[in-house]
């Protein structure tokens, strides 16, 4: 398919991209996030709340490899001597076992352990950008921006947990670098619904003051809907 442009149906309206200028940023898909005895569980979240969002993130993956858009996996993880890792970050929830410390899954948040490492489904394959990040946002002491600059992207599509964490405060990093972005409704997860929810209502208020939202059935329809054009 040649570089059509592309137009979803989303909220609070079209979302237009071209694959040669869009990235898709799968936020955090790691072991520590969505399964037992990883940094979400000890921090006394319900992690089956995530259940089938590795699995959709997976088919949108596909989707975005299939279009060759350029893919980057975001990696909340820090340095083994903790070094960039803010005391506060450490201190804050007073856990037994914290950031750094020895878990089921290896040491907390810490870069090479068993807990860092991405779900299966949810691997990168060769060739894709893995960006080791030491906060909340993808932006934030990290080449992302650059990164993005140099290859001509102008669009990005957001995916991974925690909603209203992680996601959200890249996407809001996003829009003030001028990046417009939606988020794939179903490719993202909350440990807490109600916070999913709020988090979609918040970006796409007021006209989309944050970006755009749109589950992954509409990417998919856009394809299909521009493929006539392509023959």
């Amino acid at each position: 398919m040649p570089d059509t442009l592309l137009s979803v149906d989303a909220r609070p309206g079209p979302f237009a991209f071209r694959r040669g200028r869009t990235a898709l940023v799968v936020i955090d898909m790691q072991r520590d996030f969505l399964e037992p005895g990883g940094f979400g569980a000890l921090l006394g979240n319900d992690v089956s709340q995530l259940d089938g969002v590795a699995a959709r993130c997976a088919e949108l993956l596909g989707w975005a490899r299939s279009l060759g858009l350029k893919i980057v996996h975001t990696q909340e993880a820090h340095l083994a001597d903790l070094s960039d890792c803010p005391p506060a970050k450490r201190a804050r929830g007073g856990l037994a076992c914290g950031i750094g410390d020895p878990g089921p899954l290896g040491r907390v948040l810490v870069a090479g352990e068993a807990g860092s490492d991405f779900v299966a489904e949810c691997q990168p394959l060769p060739g894709e950008t893995v960006l080791r990040k030491p906060g909340k946002g993808a932006f934030w002491a990290t080449p992302l921006e650059s990164e993005l600059r140099w290859a001509g992207i102008t669009h990005l599509l957001f995916a991974g947990v925690t909603t209203e964490v992680c996601v959200q405060t890249s996407m809001r990093e996003a829009n003030d670098r001028g990046f417009d972005s939606l988020i794939v409704t179903d490719c993202c997860g909350s440990y807490f619904p109600q916070f999913h929810a709020t988090t979609i209502e918040m970006v796409v208020a007021q006209g989309g003051i944050v970006g755009w939202a749109a589950p992954l059935s509409a990417l998919q329809a856009a394809t299909r809907a521009a493929a006539p054009l392509a023959a």
